[in-house]
Formats: C-alpha cells, sequence, structure tokens
C-alpha cells in the first residue's frame, strides 16, 4: 500500500490545503488557471508545504501534459530530452504549452540551469521549479528574469488540524481504525508546519498499535519518535536565518532570544567557530565603544573554544551571547569607519599636512617633511592642538559620541582638550 502522504494527495485546487495567498479565491497562482495564462515561475519554500504538489495540481487543472525531472538525478542531457519532447508537442493543447516541472532546482548547475532558458524564452515549455533554497542565491539571473517566484509558507495549526481531520476522515485505512485524538500539541509540535512530516507521524503512531483502539496523544507521539529532529542546513537559507536572528536579537538588547537562537544552531551542529566569529563582529559593531570589554569577552570565547573544544564549548558561547545582550549599545566606530571610508571614496587621495610626513632622508627634510610636528606627550595631558586632518578636510567630523555613559564621559574629555572644537560633538 502506498504511504500515507501519497494516498492524501490533494488533485484539485479545492482539496490543497494551505497556501490561501496562491491559490485561495482571487489569488494569483488561481487567476492563472482560471484564466489559462499560465507563465513560468518558481515555487520557494520548505519542505511539505505542497510544491510538487501544486505543480501537478496545475497541470491537471489545464488538462497540459506534465513533464518531470529532478535536479538530484537529471543532467544536461535529460533536460534536452524532454525539451524536445515537449516542443514535438508544443501547440496542440489550447490551454497552454507543455509544463516542465523540476524538483530542487537550486541543485541544478549554471550549465544545466542554461541549458532551460532557450525553451523557456521561446514559449517551448512552462517552467515551474520547486526549491527549498533563496533562488536569488541557487539560480542563475537570466533564469530568475524569466520567471517569477511564489513564497509558499510552512503550514499553520489550522491547516496541520484540518489535514489531520481529513487523513482520519477520508483515508480507506484509517477509516477502519478506532482512532481517538486526545491531544495534538506533540503532533503539530514535531510537525513543524510540514504536511508530509504529520501524516508520517501519524502513519507511525497508527502502524505501531496493536490494539482496536488507537490514541494520539502527547505522550504516544513523543515515544514513538524519541526525538525531533531539528530542521536546518548549514549551507542553505536556514542557516543564514538563524544567524541573522541570533545577531539581532544581541543587537535588540533580548539575552532570552539570543540564547534561543545559539541554542537552534548548537543543536543542528553548527561550526562553533562560525558563531563565535560573529560574536566577534557583533562586538565591535553594535557594543563598540559602550562597553569595549565586550570584544575582550568575546575574543576571550573564540580563544577558549579553541582549548576545550565541543560540548563544553556551548557554556562560553552561552556566556558570551548574554554578556553582549545585555551590554549597552553603540555603533559609533562602526558609523565612523563608514563615514570616513565614504570620504575617501569622494574625494580620493589628499595629500598627508606635511608636519605629519615621515622623514626619513635628507632630502624629505629639506623639503619641510615633519617641520613644526608637535610631540603630544611634550604637553600638558599629552595633548597639543595642532591640524591631523588634510586640509580639505579641516573641521570634519566622522565619529560621534552617542549616548552612553562611556561614549558621554570620552565626549566630555575631548570638549576639555579641544575647547572650543567640537570634534567630540554628539548625534
Amino acid at each position: 500500500m502506498q504511504p500515507l502522504a501519497e494516498r492524501l494527495r490533494p488533485k484539485t485546487l479545492d482539496e490543497y490545503i494551505g497556501q490561501k495567498h496562491l491559490v485561495g479565491e482571487g489569488a494569483i497562482l488561481r487567476q492563472m488557471i482560471e484564466r489559462k495564462t499560465l507563465s513560468s515561475f518558481i515555487l520557494w519554500g520548505p519542505p511539505g508545504v505542497g510544491k510538487t504538489t501544486l505543480a501537478r495540481i496545475i497541470a491537471h487543472e489545464l488538462d497540459l501534459p506534465f513533464y518531470t525531472l529532478s535536479a538530484v538525478t537529471a543532467g544536461v542531457r535529460e533536460v534536452r530530452e524532454v525539451i524536445e519532447k515537449a516542443q514535438r508537442n508544443s501547440g496542440l493543447f489550447a490551454t497552454g504549452r507543455p509544463i516542465l516541472f523540476i524538483d530542487e532546482i537550486h541543485r541544478f548547475s549554471k550549465s544545466q540551469q542554461d541549458s532551460l532558458l532557450g525553451a523557456v524564452e521561446q514559449g517551448v515549455i512552462t517552467l515551474i521549479g520547486a526549491t527549498t533554497e533563496n533562488p536569488s542565491f541557487e539560480v542563475i539571473t537570466p533564469l530568475l528574469s524569466r520567471c517569477q517566484v511564489y513564497v509558499l509558507k510552512s503550514l499553520d495549526k489550522e491547516d496541520l488540524l484540518e489535514l489531520l481531520n481529513r487523513a482520519l476522515s477520508t483515508d480507506a485505512k484509517l477509516r477502519t481504525m478506532h482512532i481517538e485524538v486526545q491531544e495534538t500539541e506533540a503532533l503539530l509540535r514535531y510537525s513543524g508546519g510540514d504536511a508530509r512530516k504529520l501524516l508520517n507521524i501519524i502513519e507511525l503512531v497508527t502502524n505501531a498499535e496493536t490494539e482496536d483502539k488507537v490514541v494520539i496523544d502527547n505522550n504516544t507521539v513523543t515515544a514513538r519518535l524519541q526525538q525531533n529532529p531539528v530542521a536546518y542546513d548549514k549551507d542553505g537559507e536556514m542557516h543564514y536565518d538563524i544567524i541573522s536572528a541570533f545577531i539581532k536579537s544581541i543587537r535588540g538588547s533580548d539575552p532570552d532570544a539570543a540564547l534561543y537562537w545559539l541554542a537552534r544552531m548548537v543543536a543542528a551542529g553548527e561550526d562553533p567557530k562560525f558563531i563565535a566569529r560573529r560574536l566577534v563582529i557583533s562586538a565591535a559593531e553594535d557594543i563598540g565603544l559602550a562597553n569595549p570589554n565586550a570584544l575582550l569577552i568575546a575574543n576571550a570565547c573564540f580563544d577558549t573554544l579553541t582549548k576545550i573544544g565541543w560540548p563544553e564549548g556551548r557554556i562560553p558561547l552561552a556566556e558570551a551571547t548574554v554578556y553582549l545582550a545585555t551590554s549597552q549599545k553603540s555603533n559609533s566606530a562602526y558609523l565612523g569607519i563608514d563615514g570616513a571610508l565614504a570620504e575617501v571614496r569622494n574625494s580620493g587621495n589628499l595629500p598627508v599636512p606635511l608636519h605629519l610626513r615621515n622623514a626619513p632622508t635628507k632630502l624629505m627634510e629639506e623639503l619641510g617633511y615633519g617641520a613644526d610636528y608637535k610631540y603630544a606627550h611634550d604637553f600638558p595631558n599629552h595633548f597639543v592642538r595642532q591640524q591631523y586632518l588634510p586640509d580639505e578636510l579641516q573641521g570634519r567630523h566622522f565619529w560621534y559620541a552617542q549616548g552612553n555613559p562611556a561614549e558621554q564621559r570620552t565626549a566630555e574629555w575631548m570638549r576639555h582638550l579641544w575647547k572650543d572644537d567640537s570634534t567630540a560633538s554628539e548625534e
């Protein structure tokens, strides 16, 4: 017998669960079908949300030939063979061109994707691609420009419960069993918005029972699954999304969220040095001069990881994460260097004032290199007023103290030294 997920695969849009923003009344894909104006597109979304099913439904609704390739196994030769078949059938169907569906299109190489361009451009086929990875990174620009990208979302609680009820009420095998659903929290949590996973769990639980009555509750589901594998691709979209959430939680001073995203990466087997490197960057970029110790803590965390390894390394990572998240924040150094770089790009290579230049040769001395330079340590407070910027940039400021106490103290000291100068002016 076929797996439950295959037995329950919907065949029409009315049977399709979820993605109302694409297939609901008045939504873009439903309008394409109703108007018979299908164009090439890519479906981007997590596993188990109905990408392949939706492509098959569209082909069925429009009564079009449906060719399918998997990017895992197909090469350029297979692509060309399918295109040739489609070309022979092109023009035979009033409702549109043959559909070529490519699953996991992000796994196609550049040359494989190039082989699709002509057929898509000439209208030999309508391409529908499916991917779990960001097409911006994984699909070549010429192909991407010829396709719309539609984002599919993980199924929400209502969608999953609707699917559960449909499985129990319509599947021929499950209807013969006495199944009582007492709790759904674990079932929904372990499914993680994935319809296929939900149906696989239901099948696992019901097949394991030898009694006439099958009870689905949190304990039964947890016992059958043992553990919940963490969805994470260290080379894919999830990798970047979670590290982004981690850093933004630190920047936003939310230690609880930062620890949660750290735990997601640790549980998924992320490279701890990758996490530590991002902590060092965050310490410099987001905490900065508000608490210079943050950079020391982040560097110490990185160093400690190399000494103690894993799994104990999670502890200094957590310590550094909490310290950075709870520190006062400042990006004044980050803004300062970016402002200075912008000035360099704008004004080019302005000459260094003569008194600041080095004079290693007699000729340079005679030309005035280093003349009239004042050695700061020879003066009170190790400070003396003199020009340090190029002539054209006198009065320009790149660093501005922010409102945290550490930088306010620094700004006050700068005002004291420079008197009426506003070198340490505030935003």
